[in-house]
């Protein structure tokens, strides 16, 4: 029983979590907290955070977290293909819609007309990952510029563009050389 109870409120949660994952959150809360009892408030906190934390989205991360809390590795797995079920036919239904119509003019009209606006949402959330690690939580000035992040940024960019390396390797050599020169200004600082 405590499987159904699992996948149904988890199906419910990915069903109508439109907006992604900070949207579901109301819903999680409502179906762990509200409804069936199974976090409180403090550690249905705890969960956002950890779902936040680890790789995924939020809504998966959460109805692994509460299936195994709850029923443990099947109560999880349960939980879990609540959650991605409705995605998992409507994906299918459109790419079967995909597949079928693909010839038609007037859907290669819309997804053309379509590309332009995904361009448009990805270029705004770079930019505001942009803004974030060239001002911080400043407005814009030239006073709130972090000037390694900045160089950082410029430098990641360039040889992204030019080399064409692993996007990770390049991260994680941003992550490291900012932590080493960060460290070696504030032991300049201190002597």
């Amino acid at each position: 029983m405590i499987y159904l109870k699992l996948f149904l409120s988890f199906l419910q949660v990915g069903l109508f979590s439109i907006g992604g994952g900070y949207a579901a959150m109301p819903l999680i809360q409502y179906q762990v907290v509200d409804k069936n009892g199974w976090l409180s408030m403090g550690e249905f906190s705890d969960l956002i955070t950890i779902a936040e934390m680890t790789p995924g989205p939020i809504a998966v991360n959460s109805a692994t977290f509460v299936g195994i809390r709850i029923a443990g590795i099947a109560g999880a797995l349960t939980a879990t293909f609540g959650c991605i079920f409705p995605s998992l036919i409507i994906v299918s239904i459109l790419a079967f819609i995909y597949y079928k119509y693909k010839g038609l003019s007037v859907l290669q009209s819309v997804l053309s007309s379509l590309r332009p606006a995904v361009v448009a949402l990805i270029a705004s959330a770079g930019l505001s990952i942009l803004q974030l690690v060239v001002f911080g939580d400043e407005k814009i000035s030239a006073d709130a510029v972090n000037w390694l992040g900045a160089l950082l940024f410029l430098t990641a960019f360039l040889v992204l563009r030019k080399f064409k390396p692993n996007p990770v390797i390049v991260m994680l050599s941003c992550g490291v050389l900012y932590l080493l020169i960060t460290a070696v200004i504030d032991y300049a600082v201190k002597i």
